[in-house]
């Protein structure tokens, strides 16, 4: 039997605007998302007023959540990111990321199975099943998501670092992210 909650009945019944199922959905998913703002903002304050930010603009979206795109806690997690990034640009003090460890610990973050409250992220499954996928892909593939989503870079600036032409950056980005959707949709069906 599902345990997991049910995230696409919630989106749907706040799309209608219903303030229970907005609480409910809060309840279920604030945890992993405040983790995963940790992990990029450092600071408690500005992960705070990232997620309070994110759950406005999941109550205002929340009628754009298209299910046969993305797991529910992939669309959130994604206004989470985005938040977190406007939050960090809109800074006047500078919040230093450790660039050299960001990928590898987001990475190892969603990989992880011993998972503690002050290390890691507690992980959905939607998460788990989006780590297990991420690690099929090929290195390079892999590399360009992780610098287009997690560090927002653009795909012109994916090709000058990795010394390649933009269209096979293009290429693998699509590919990366067509065989990431593929794997996710046969795990749904598991």
């Amino acid at each position: 039997m599902d345990q997991q909650p049910p995230l696409r009945l919630w989106l749907a019944a706040i799309a209608k605007k219903d303030t229970q199922a907005f609480r409910s959905l809060y309840d279920a998913t604030s945890p992993n998302l405040f983790g995963f703002l940790l992990r990029i903002l450092v600071k408690r304050e500005l992960a705070e007023e990232a997620l309070q930010e994110s759950f406005v603009s999941i109550w205002n979206n929340a009628n754009s959540y298209q299910p046969h795109l993305a797991a529910p806690m992939t669309w959130m997690t994604t206004i989470v990111r985005n938040k977190a990034f406007d939050l960090l640009r809109r800074q006047d003090d500078t919040v230093e990321l450790d660039n050299d460890n960001f990928d590898k610990d987001v990475l190892n973050a969603m990989e992880s199975t011993a998972l503690t409250p002050n290390e890691h992220l507690q992980l959905t499954q939607d998460a788990q099943a989006l780590a297990r996928c991420f690690t099929k892909l090929e290195g390079m593939q892999q590399q360009a998501i992780v610098l287009a989503y997690y560090h927002d870079a653009s795909h012109s600036d994916i090709a000058a670092q990795l010394t390649l032409p933009i269209g096979t950056v293009k290429t693998w980005i699509r590919r990366g992210l067509d065989r990431l959707r593929v794997c996710l949709t046969a795990a749904e069906r598991t």
